[in-house]
């Protein structure tokens, strides 16, 4: 299994990367935070991979966490969840808000990525509060909370990942109220 690379890279696309190791150009599918965090085009870069072996192909996800591709690998567990709506669930949703997400039951914030409807986030949740836990050092009402915030900002029209950016711009000493959160995370899109 191919763990890692580390090589330059290429090319960049919406949804992939292509890396060259050692004179090789290795097509690698990733989400979307990985695609923000890629440098410029020839620029070394560093990602962890995970290899799916189909019958009709062979295909490299990257990820920029050992995290990431643990969530990755722990998605592909479940029912009907393949490595595309895994990428999909990993480029809509940050690893907290993931887990917040599955933890306290919430289906809907899972109904915000595209290509999961209400059954699909039901059995995702069913199958992965077990084996997905509270990140170390994560307070689960700041999670709550920020899970509100989200709510709220995805109802007033943002995106998820436009949300999820608003979120973490709000500064660690913030009030642990939500209307506070929400002023504060609009703030970002007023200086963006």
């Amino acid at each position: 299994m191919i763990a890692s690379l580390r090589g330059t890279l290429l090319e960049q696309s919406s949804d992939y990367l292509v890396l060259e190791v050692v004179g090789i150009g290795f097509r690698i599918e990733v989400p979307a935070p990985v695609l923000d965090a890629a440098p410029q085009i020839g620029e070394p870069f560093f990602l962890y991979t995970y290899l799916a072996l189909r019958q009709d192909a062979v295909v490299l996800y990257g990820f920029i966490t050992q995290e990431q591709r643990r969530l990755f690998e722990t998605l592909l567990q479940v029912n009907g969840v393949g490595p595309r709506l895994a990428l999909a669930v990993l480029s809509h949703l940050s690893p907290d808000i993931l887990r917040s997400a599955v933890m306290n039951g919430q289906p809907g914030v899972l109904t915000r990525v595209p290509g999961i409807g209400k059954k699909t986030a039901e059995r995702m949740i069913f199958h992965l509060k077990d084996t997905i836990g509270p990140a170390e050092g994560v307070v689960d009402a700041l999670m709550q909370l920020d899970s509100e915030v989200l709510g709220v900002l995805t109802a007033l029209g943002y995106s998820m990942v436009e949300a999820q950016s608003a979120l973490q711009s709000i500064p660690d000493e913030a009030p642990e109220d939500v209307e506070e959160r929400v002023r504060l995370a609009l703030r970002y899109f007023n200086s963006a």
